[in-house]
């Protein structure tokens, strides 16, 4: 009888960490790893300080975030992360469709949102999508993605062209950091950060690395 497949080895899996105020709703998200044995979850937080300090911990590679943790507001711990671990991917887990919410999310760097009515499968497989570069959003807030757009600055439409893998590479860029510097930071090779700033450049429509890092800085700066 043939065995299941297994993953080779503790190092391909994704690391996830779990922030939600909420003990049944955590015990609930244990699912996605069950059903996908390429996911693991390493940890659990109910609180920001609890989970930055989670993070710094254990460096998962998604965190599966509450937007509204008791009476603190969860995407505030994304924007510290993002700020020092760049490469780390938020995937939003809310009830709430709330157009404010979602324009908030994007702002400080969340690689998807979904709502939490979303089954495991799902799930389990936005986080896949996050991993690979993309940005996952549920499809009730298309439409508020859309009204939304109207109220960003011209900076922010234009980063909005980007995938969640440049716009990380754009922000080391932004930093004053090398290619080189980048790459050490994000864990990629020296020729994939080039080539992601070739997009980043053809995207943006500019041709220096100043020019996209004043629009990153103008549309961050808002």
């Amino acid at each position: 009888m043939a065995s299941k497949t297994k993953p080779s080895g503790e190092a391909r899996r994704i690391r996830l960490l779990l922030v939600d105020d909420h003990p049944v709703v955590r015990g609930g998200l244990h699912m996605v790893a069950e059903i996908d044995p390429r996911l693991q979850i390493v940890g659990e937080a109910a609180s920001i300080e609890s989970a930055l300090a989670r993070i710094e911990e254990l460096s998962p590679d998604v965190v599966l975030l509450d937007v509204r943790l008791a009476d603190e507001d969860g995407l505030e711990i994304c924007r510290l992360t993002k700020e020092r671990h760049p490469s780390i991917r938020f995937l939003c887990l809310t009830s709430y469709a709330d157009d404010e919410l979602v324009l908030a999310a994007l702002e400080v760097g969340a690689d998807g949102y979904l709502l939490k009515q979303s089954d495991a499968r799902c799930i389990a497989a936005a986080i896949h999508e996050v991993m690979s570069g993309r940005a996952v959003f549920d499809p009730l807030v298309g439409p508020v993605l859309a009204e939304g757009e109207v109220r960003l600055t011209d900076e922010e439409r234009r980063l909005g062209s980007l995938a969640p893998g440049e716009l990380r590479v754009l922000a080391e860029v932004a930093r004053g950091r090398t290619d080189k510097e980048a790459a050490n930071t994000l864990n990629l090779s020296v020729k994939t950060v080039r080539n992601c700033l070739d997009r980043v450049f053809l995207k943006l429509k500019v041709h220096t690395r100043t020019e996209a890092a004043l629009i990153y800085a103008a549309a961050r700066g808002r």
